[in-house]
């Protein structure tokens, strides 16, 4: 689509303020973008200063105060980058009257921050690192807000966006906007227009990937450093009205995925203390011990590994993600396996369920997909497939509704004396000939 002349002045007027950002020789954009070794050195110093802040929480020896701790190294790192990150720590400094940020007294918010770490530094995607600062909102940590993207974006400088109050002045001038400085909605949208208009045909080449070249900016223009001239660009206006829809929509989106999930973890969580007040071990399935719920641990209430049982590698890994099994303490045979499958495939995991039942030398393990009531007659259809009809003809596979097992729970924790009670609770759907 061309452009009308009108939109190319907008456009032009918007790369002569960027000229005259990089010429100023006492702009952040020379003095800490550009010319500046010690950026380029500290990237290092924080990515190795966020491994050992996710390091330390998971080892349950993190602190319960920002002094101190491995945050506070990172936070320092990150402060002495010129004036752009002043005043980047306060937003961790523990605030005892406020109780906030609530990451050093709560156990399962200080998880949940050391799993965001974690995954934001393992991430190499920008949908993966996007999706983790959308979980982490979607946490509503009391007192930790969008600050956490000026450490993220030393891990990722061309996914995150940096933000402080210079920055979203600057954006507000920019844009004749409102973005609030601790609304994760604001800094979605904020982030999702500056990828916009870094990508304009007319002005990736004067500025950089790098995202910390036009928050500079943007820093700049909020402290007044830099002043905008005639009216604010029509085709950035656009570009931020399409960038808002774009970062509602994504985070709307993430935000329903980590309901699910919730939700997923809640389900897992009956299962595992069912299991335990049996009397059985409970294994939950690997890529799972990391979570909580109810302040309780998964690692810590399960099994490390599955029983051996003379598995081959490929098998073993395949069975290891079901998401609960139990297992037998004395002699190591498990029992019964659970498959939660709130909108996730149910075939996929009955065929998980499948790789188990055939490799036990004895088909007595009882079979259970979990699922939201009203799934119950897509769970019927796929027991009824041909393939599942045959391979299972002689196994023990049923469906339990997340209501009874809500309804259930305590009950079958204090009354229940051996795993085949799950059954009364069960709709059976054994897959016959």
């Amino acid at each position: 689509m061309s452009i009308k002349l009108e939109d190319e002045l907008n456009v032009g007027s918007l790369a002569k303020l960027i000229d005259d950002y990089k010429a100023d020789k006492e702009s952040v954009y020379n003095t800490w973008f550009a010319g500046s070794e010690d950026r380029l050195k500290a990237f290092r110093a924080i990515r190795t200063g966020v491994k050992d802040t996710f390091t330390s929480i998971a080892n349950d020896c993190f602190g319960n105060d920002f002094r101190g701790s491995p945050l506070e190294v990172v936070m320092t790192a990150i402060t002495e980058q010129k004036q752009v990150f002043v005043g980047a720590a306060h937003a961790f400094y523990w605030k005892p009257k406020l109780r906030i940020p609530d990451i050093y007294e709560n156990e399962d918010n200080k998880r949940k921050f050391g799993n965001f770490l974690e995954s934001c530094y393992s991430s190499t995607k920008e949908d993966q690192v996007i999706e983790q600062l959308s979980k982490l909102a979607g946490f509503k940590i009391k007192g930790l807000g969008p600050a956490v993207a000026n450490m993220i974006y030393f891990l990722h400088p061309t996914i995150v966006l940096p933000f402080n109050t210079a920055m979203v002045n600057g954006f507000n001038a920019l844009l004749n906007e409102k973005v609030k400085l601790g609304s994760w909605e604001s800094y979605f949208a904020m982030r999702e227009t500056c990828v916009r208009i870094n990508s304009l045909p007319e002005i990736k080449a004067k500025l950089s990937k790098d995202l910390g070249a036009i928050a500079g900016l943007l820093f700049e223009l909020g402290c007044g450093r830099l002043v905008i001239e005639g009216n604010v660009p029509a085709i950035l206006a656009a570009e931020n009205e399409k960038a808002k829809k774009a970062a509602k929509s994504r985070h709307e989106e993430v935000q329903s995925e980590l309901a699910e999930e919730s939700e997923h973890t809640r389900v897992q969580h009956m299962l595992i203390k069912i299991g335990r007040a049996l009397g059985l071990d409970v294994h939950v399935a690997r890529n799972d011990k990391h979570k909580s719920c109810a302040g309780e641990s998964f690692a810590q209430l399960t099994v490390s590994e599955i029983p051996p049982l003379g598995l081959d590698d490929d098998v073993r890994d395949m069975i290891s993600l079901i998401d609960v099994l139990w297992i037998d303490k004395a002699t190591k045979i498990i029992v019964s396996a659970f498959e939660v499958e709130k909108s996730t495939s149910i075939y996929s995991g009955i065929l998980r369920m499948e790789d188990l039942v055939r490799s036990l030398p004895e088909r007595n393990c009882s079979l259970y997909l979990v699922a939201p009531d009203a799934r119950e007659k897509e769970v019927v259809a796929q027991f009824q497939r041909p393939s599942f009809k045959n391979a299972l003809a002689d196994v023990s596979l049923s469906f339990i509704p997340f209501s009874e097992l809500t309804k259930h729970c305590d009950s079958l924790c204090r009354l229940g004396d051996d795993h085949r009670i799950m059954r009364k609770l069960a709709r059976h759907c054994t897959c016959t000939t």
